[in-house]
């Protein structure tokens, strides 16, 4: 269960796959991303024993992810190098409270909510590329397990942790989600995994 409040709009597949250069790109960001936060989650929080393993082997493999995704770039002709990210990462994490432990509850629940949405969107990508990019429509259908374990695994971490109890954690959790859903929803119609709804015939990037 991916937790999401709302469902991306269903034209959006249809024009991401217009723009597969700009989303594979970030894409590959992403990944990298993903990575670089759980290691900050790793050095930021030593003393979180529980959190050290799982996000050790979460951050290999998001890693082998971006690699992964490098190699599609690279058969492509589609240059890696800096792109400017959507705003969903930063307005989603406006909603993580400052002092601990909620900081690190509310860090971990909105990774979860990155992970869902990313899950969701992978699957309606591979989707949309059935018959137009069937590779790529491999890649997306090949990740959507390990994006869904993802999601899981930072919520899993939260009990672990003790850092709510089954009540308090549904609770917040379903604020983030329609926090997330919000951030969506207002975010700019650019090409990126993470972006606001665009119709079909947008030509914004």
């Amino acid at each position: 269960m991916l937790h999401l409040a709302e469902a991306t709009a269903p034209q959006w597949a249809s024009w991401a796959v217009e723009h597969m250069d700009d989303i594979l790109l970030d894409h590959a960001h992403c990944e990298k991303k993903a990575a670089s936060t759980a290691m900050n989650l790793i050095f930021r929080y030593q003393d979180k024993l529980p959190l050290m393993v799982p996000l050790s082997r979460l951050a290999r493999e998001e890693l082998a992810h971006f690699e992964l995704v490098l190699g599609h770039l690279e058969q492509r002709g589609i240059p890696f190098g800096r792109q400017a990210p959507s705003p969903y990462a930063s307005e989603l994490m406006k909603i993580v409270r400052p002092q601990e432990p909620l900081r690190l509850l509310d860090t971990l629940l909105c990774c979860a909510m990155i992970e869902a949405r990313s899950c969701e969107r992978m699957q309606l990508l591979a989707e949309a590329l059935a018959q137009r990019d069937p590779e790529l429509s491999v890649l997306y259908a090949g990740l959507l397990a390990s994006e869904a374990r993802h999601h899981a695994s930072y919520v899993e971490l939260i009990r672990e942790l003790g850092l709510a109890d089954a009540q308090a954690l549904e609770e917040r959790l379903t604020e983030i989600a329609r926090h997330e859903a919000s951030v969506i929803a207002g975010a700019p119609a650019q090409a990126r995994m993470h972006a606001g709804h665009a119709a079909s015939n947008s030509t914004s990037a």
